[in-house]
C-alpha cells in the first residue's frame, strides 16, 4: 500500500565520540523513506531542498522505489542544514547550528497523485503545516502517524494540541511524553496524551527500548545491544519508517500486528546508528533486515513456566 512522508531532506554535520562528519545527506523524510522502503512500494516524498543538494542521493531514494515527483527544488536557494555534538552517552546533544534556508518557507502542496495515499507519516514539522497536509488528503487515510518534538511544545503547544486530535499514531521521546503530559510516569503521561486524541502512542526511549500504549494495552520492545554506535541521528526517524512501512506492506492494524511493527522499527534503527548519516540504510539488504529481526525475537521471547 501506499506510504506519503511529508517532512525534511537537508543537510547534517555530525560529532560524536567516535567521529565527525562534514555535510552529509540527513534529514527526517530521508531516514522514514529509507527505512519504509523495505517493507513497501510506492514510498512517496513532499519535502524540499536547494540548488546544492546531491541529485545522486534522489537517484538513491529513486532506486529504492521512493516516488520523488513531490520533492520541490529552489535551485537558487540552499537546503536545511542542522550541526549538533553529541555528548559520551549519545543520548543528548547541543545543536551547533541550523540554517532553516528552504524549510523557513516550506508549505508543502500535496500532488494530485498522492492525496490519495492509504498511510501518512508526519515528520517533525510546523504543527499547523502537519494539519494542512491531512486537510489536503481527498480521503481519511487509513492511518496518519505524527512526529513532533519539545521546540514546539516550547513555541506552539495550542497547535500541537490540534495536530495530535487529527492523528491516528503520535511517536515521541519520553522527555517530550512528559513535557507534554505534564507526568513523570510514562504510564500516567500516555493515558494522559491518549486522552488528547490519538489511538496509539508509542514512547521512543532511545536505547532503553520503545513503548507502544493503545487504550489499556501496553507493549515494550527493547533495544538491540550492539557493539558499536556511532551516530543516532535519525534512529528515531528510521523506527518511524519501518513501523509504517511494516504496517503498509501487511494491512493488518490490529494492536498483535503493531507490536511486529515495533519490532521491525527497533530492527531498522539499530542498523542506523552503525554509521553516520543515512550511509548504514544505504547499504542495507532485506536478508540482513530479516537475520536482525529474528535477533529480536530470540531477545523478546521466553518461554515461562508456571509452578
Amino acid at each position: 500500500m501506499s506510504v506519503l512522508v511529508v517532512g525534511s531532506v537537508a543537510f547534517d554535520a555530525i560529532e560524536t565520540p567516535f567521529g565527525k562528519t562534514d555535510k552529509i545527506v540527513g534529514g527526517a523524510a530521508s531516514y522514514i523513506c529509507l527505512a519504509s522502503s523495505f517493507f513497501t512500494k510506492p514510498v512517496r516524498l513532499v519535502s524540499v531542498v536547494g540548488g546544492d543538494f546531491p541529485h545522486a542521493f534522489v537517484q538513491t531514494l529513486n532506486s529504492r522505489g521512493v516516488d520523488t515527483q513531490g520533492l520541490e527544488v529552489r535551485p537558487n536557494e540552499k537546503s536545511f542544514f542542522w550541526s549538533g555534538r553529541y555528548h559520551n552517552d549519545l543520548n543528548s546533544r547541543d545543536t551547533l547550528d541550523t540554517q532553516l534556508n528552504v524549510l523557513a518557507t516550506f508549505d508543502p502542496q500535496i500532488p494530485a497523485a498522492y492525496q490519495e495515499s492509504e498511510f501518512l507519516m508526519l515528520g517533525n514539522l510546523v504543527p499547523d503545516i502537519q494539519r494542512n497536509v491531512i486537510r489536503q488528503m481527498k480521503r481519511r487515510p487509513r492511518l496518519v502517524v505524527m512526529d513532533t518534538m519539545n521546540f514546539w511544545m516550547d513555541t506552539a503547544l495550542d497547535s500541537v494540541k490540534k495536530t495530535i486530535a487529527e492523528v491516528d499514531v503520535l511517536t515521541i521521546n519520553d522527555e517530550e511524553a512528559r513535557q507534554l503530559s505534564g507526568e513523570y510516569s510514562l504510564v500516567k503521561a500516555a493515558r494522559a496524551i491518549l486522552a488528547m486524541g490519538p489511538r496509539y502512542l508509542i514512547i521512543k526511549k532511545g536505547e532503553h527500548g520503545a513503548l507502544l500504549f493503545h487504550e489499556n494495552q501496553v507493549f515494550f520492545a527493547p533495544a538491540l545491544p550492539l557493539e558499536e554506535v556511532f551516530d543516532p541521528t535519525g534512529a528515531g526517524d528510521t523506527f518511524a519508517g519501518g513501523f509504517l512501512g511494516y504496517l503498509a506492506a501487511t494491512k493488518d492494524l490490529s494492536f498483535q500486528n503493531m507490536k511486529n511493527a515495533v519490532i521491525y522499527g527497533s530492527t531498522l534503527a539499530s542498523f542506523c546508528v552503525e554509521k553516520f548519516g543515512t550511509e548504514r540504510l544505504e547499504s542495507l539488504t532485506i536478508e540482513e533486515v530479516r537475520s536482525r529481526y529474528k535477533q529480536f525475537l530470540d531477545l523478546v521471547q521466553i518461554d515461562l513456566q508456571l509452578v
